[in-house]
């Protein structure tokens, strides 16, 4: 017989002892199987309790599930996500010829009793998916592991059978899920082709959240069962708790998180959800980076920095993650909110770690790809090096240095192997922590708008009346279209230049009203002395634009023009956010902007009548891509980074110091 053959068997012909001793389990039978060799897993001799009942006790997340290039058995590439597709997953980490019947084939025979549990109750058939993974690339080829799940293939449910191309592909996976595995040697100090290796099963809700690892002494199909029925219930009252809050016809880029509209109202009520209830799924960002929406020209992408889906997973880990703050409660999309624009409705300015203040609003990312000064002061150019700028700036995620920054990534456990598998042969460093943010926020792109199904996609029904006779004023009367450009194929509706509208010169030389508007509460107002505000706020600094960076006294108040891309979505608007709707904007261009001595000659009195502002206020709402609500799921689908016990700062004696 081949070696293959032989080493094959042996494997097989253990496995068929725990699958045969299947009906002792069933049975709660106390002797061992036959043969008589004493087996200790409870699979084989029953356990001694009834586990709970399904929705008795509750699952909390324990980490999130870790991606990575895998192979299925008929050799087609997959990422491991996307068998997390909606459905539970139990993951089990095996290989084929393993001798220990408390191993693999104990983690494959619970796996098929829960085949069989499968066909007897429809609901798990639909929501939970089998996982056998090989950690034996070099033996178990996809052609191995298709023969191994030969048997089972053809049974209820979804089970799949996969490996890795390489030892170098799966031991990021054997990291990340902490799956200890050494090659045993012969009495000489040889390799053999057995493996030393700890039993671990993960069940993984849709969210790609581990939610139960199991041992041998919990590998136990009515347990696991109860497990998915728990979650199961649990989500269906997510859902039935998310349906109460946001009553139908509230748009989705809402949920989860706070709706603020009629909040100036005395009978205001909050339709919060907490950060565990965000519920999301993940989108194929790659794919729309490389075919980017109707209306927008292809993405540039650095020559040195391609986009991979690697790194977008990876950026979008980080994004997220509030433990890059100096004390790990703050993170990027803490002011770039994706569900309000990447950006933040209810801030004028932003507001940094510990409350401390932020001089400018928080600009949107959407279509940041196409920006090529980044800032509102255009200091930076790059987005691989714009990161920096946040996370080590005092007021905002306040980290003291690169070093810092970097160091803390090193010890967190659920990122090892992650830069390494995104930058092969270089790892985690100061240029692959930027080029992995910015390839994240390179992906954010969004159009198909009606707008741009109207010029650039010939549907002549796309755009009604009223934005289509803002667009005439935009490009015509108004003259919008000289910052905010329009071509032919594409429009960025931006022309990436800075310009002084006067409002930076107003907030810089107008003296500020002596009483200031507090809102105490829903529909509570009350005027309060700007000398009481100053005793408790920070006097806001002093802001002159672009001249902070050039220095140049002409250009004193410029300030970058944004994209008016899903513009609806991104209020309040302005370097400042001072004007808080789209019709404060239009009104305040309509007056021509604040006069001063360098206010840039493109910004004149419009002479607009109401009906006209009704009119580009109408346009500007069209510019809303189709894509948006896909955005925000994936990003909800993203960790948010919290400190667990394993963390490297979890308590004051282990901080990094």
């Amino acid at each position: 017989m081949f070696p293959f053959l032989q080493r094959f068997a042996a494997g097989a012909a253990l496995l068929a002892l725990p699958l045969a001793g299947q009906a002792h389990a069933d049975q709660r039978d106390t002797e061992p199987p036959a043969g008589g060799a004493r087996i200790q897993a409870p699979f084989y001799t029953g356990v001694d309790y009834e586990p709970p009942a399904p929705g008795s006790y509750r699952l909390p997340p324990l980490g999130t599930a870790a991606d990575g290039r895998v192979l299925a058995s008929d050799g087609r590439p997959l990422r491991l996500y996307d068998l997390f597709d909606g459905r539970y997953v139990l993951l089990s980490f095996i290989y084929s010829h393993c001798s220990d019947v408390n191993g693999c084939p104990l983690a494959t025979a619970v796996l098929h009793r829960m085949q069989k549990l499968m066909a007897e109750d429809p609901e798990l058939a639909d929501n939970l998916r089998l996982v056998s993974l090989s950690f034996d690339p070099e033996f178990d080829t996809p052609e191995v592991m298709d023969l191994y799940g030969a048997a089972f293939r053809d049974g209820p449910g979804d089970w799949r059978f996969l490996t890795t191309a390489s030892q170098a592909e799966l031991e990021p996976l054997l990291a990340a899920y902490n799956q200890s595995v050494i090659r045993d040697v012969d009495a000489e100090g040889r390799p053999t082709s057995s493996f030393s290796h700890i039993l671990r099963v993960f069940l993984i809700d849709p969210e790609r959240r581990i939610r139960n690892i199991y041992s041998v002494a919990f590998l136990y199909p009515k347990l696991i069962s109860n497990d998915v029925k728990t979650l199961l219930l649990e989500a269906r009252a997510e859902e039935t708790h998310t349906a109460a809050a946001h009553p139908a016809g509230l748009p989705d880029r809402y949920r989860p998180g706070d709706f603020k509209e009629g909040y100036e109202s005395g009978d205001y009520a909050t339709r919060s959800l907490a950060v565990e209830n965000r519920r999301g799924r993940a989108a194929d960002l790659l794919a729309l980076a490389e075919r980017t929406p109707l209306g927008l020209p292809p993405l540039p992408v650095p020559e040195n920095n391609p986009i991979t889906r690697e790194k977008l997973e990876l950026g979008r880990k980080l994004f997220y993650d509030r433990r890059l703050s100096l004390n790990d409660t703050f993170s990027c999309a803490m002011c770039h909110i994706p569900e309000q624009g990447f950006t933040n409705h209810e801030l004028s300015t932003a507001v940094g770690v510990e409350g401390r203040t932020v001089r400018r609003n928080s600009p949107t990312l959407y279509n940041v790809a196409y920006a090529t000064r980044l800032f509102h002061d255009g200091r930076e150019f790059s987005l691989e090096h714009q990161v920096w700028g946040p996370l080590l700036a005092r007021n905002e995620m306040a980290n003291p240095s690169m070093g810092w920054v970097l160091e803390k990534i090193r010890r967190m456990p659920d990122y090892a192997g992650r830069f390494e598998a995104a930058f092969p042969g270089r790892g985690l460093d100061a240029e692959t922590l930027g080029e992995a943010f910015a390839t994240y926020q390179r992906a954010l792109v969004s159009g198909n708008s009606p707008f741009d199904r109207w010029r650039y996609g010939g549907e002549a029904e796309a755009l009604d009346p009223a934005a289509r006779r803002g667009f005439g004023l935009f490009t015509g009367k108004a003259g919008c279209a000289a910052c905010h450009t329009v071509g032919g194929e594409s429009a960025l509706f931006t022309d990436n230049d800075m310009h002084n509208t006067g409002v930076g010169y107003r907030e810089s030389m107008y003296r500020p009203p002596s009483r200031k508007p507090v809102l105490l509460a829903p529909g509570v107002t009350v005027e309060v002395d700007m000398a009481v505000v100053e005793t408790v706020s920070e006097r806001p600094p002093g802001d002159v634009g672009l001249y902070e960076v050039t220095q140049n006294p002409g250009d004193r108040w410029k300030y970058r023009t944004p994209s008016l891309r899903n513009v609806a979505l991104t209020a309040p608007y302005m370097h400042n956010g001072s004007l808080g709707s789209l019709r404060e904007v239009v009104e305040f261009y309509n007056r021509g902007g604040v006069d001063n001595e360098l206010l840039s000659p493109l910004i004149r009195p419009l002479e607009l009548s109401e009906g006209e502002v009704d009119d580009l206020v109408a346009f500007l709402k069209s510019l809303t891509g189709d894509n948006v609500e896909l955005i925000i799921a994936d990003a909800f689908a993203a960790p948010v980074g919290d400190i667990t016990r394993d963390d490297p700062n979890w308590s004051h004696d282990n901080r990094l110091r």
